[in-house]
């Protein structure tokens, strides 16, 4: 339950101020032994916790999903894979998994997507952290319009596609290879432009390491630059972008 939720059931008689006193000793975070759940992410930050599933046991992730279900909370886990979620939703019926994006998702909350983030990408093995990006924007109220494959090699590909490019709030470019397309859609558009290195590419690339030096040597201006397939860091930030602007002119 949400500090808000709290305050207004208490306000209205629906929660005894007892009830609401033990509900409030969870806060600011909720400990598990094994991790502590933050539920005061939200009241600081605007945006619930997000659970990286990567790495965790099958119990640990259940029991951090089910805490945060019984308060009735929205939950973006990243980096979950299929096993992850088949275990998950034989305790919670209406969680989601995207395989393309390796996100689960517990939405109770129902808003409209907002603004406009063009999340771009140099080749269509790039999509895979696009879609974490696209999906965690989406997520926290964003939407998302997809311009795939459009990378430099056929760059009259991404030179069709610049007007739409433009008519974003923010823009995310991931590449892998050499990494030159978000250096390229900077140095057209006004708008700020986040860079998504990624893993892909052959011996040289180095794992994602020699686009992550051209992204971060580029010349062209309006250029920020997250780590190695971080689609995830790149969706989060281009949200908060959005939002700051959706929340000044309303669009």
């Amino acid at each position: 339950m949400e500090l808000e939720d709290i305050l207004k059931k208490v306000k209205i008689g629906e929660l005894s101020i007892e009830d609401a006193v033990k509900t409030l000793k969870k806060m600011p975070y909720e400990e598990l032994g094994f991790a502590k759940l933050d539920h005061h992410r939200k009241v600081r930050k605007g945006y619930g916790e997000v659970i990286l599933c990567e790495g965790k046991s099958k119990d640990h992730l259940i029991n951090i999903f089910k805490h945060f279900a019984e308060n009735d909370v929205d939950v973006l886990g990243t980096r979950a894979s299929k096993e992850q979620f088949e275990s998950i939703k034989e305790i919670i019926e209406n969680v989601e998994y995207d395989d393309l994006s390796r996100i689960l998702k517990l939405k109770r909350s129902s808003y409209k997507n907002l603004g406009n983030i063009a999340i771009c990408t140099g080749g269509t093995s790039d999509i895979p952290v696009a879609e974490e990006a696209a999906q965690t924007a989406e997520f926290f109220g964003s939407k998302v319009l997809r311009i795939y494959d459009v990378g430099v090699a056929g760059i009259h590909r991404l030179l069709s596609k610049v007007d739409e490019i433009s008519s974003a709030n923010c823009i995310i470019a991931v590449a892998g290879m050499e990494g030159a397309l978000p250096g390229v859609i900077a140095g057209m558009v006004d708008k700020p432009v986040i860079a998504v290195p990624t893993s892909v590419g052959y011996g040289t690339n180095f794992n994602g390491i020699s686009s992550l030096l051209t992204m971060l040597n580029s010349c062209a201006e309006g250029i920020a630059v997250v780590n190695i397939d971080n689609g995830f860091g790149a969706g989060y930030i281009a949200n908060q972008i959005n939002q700051l602007v959706v929340n000044s002119n309303g669009k």
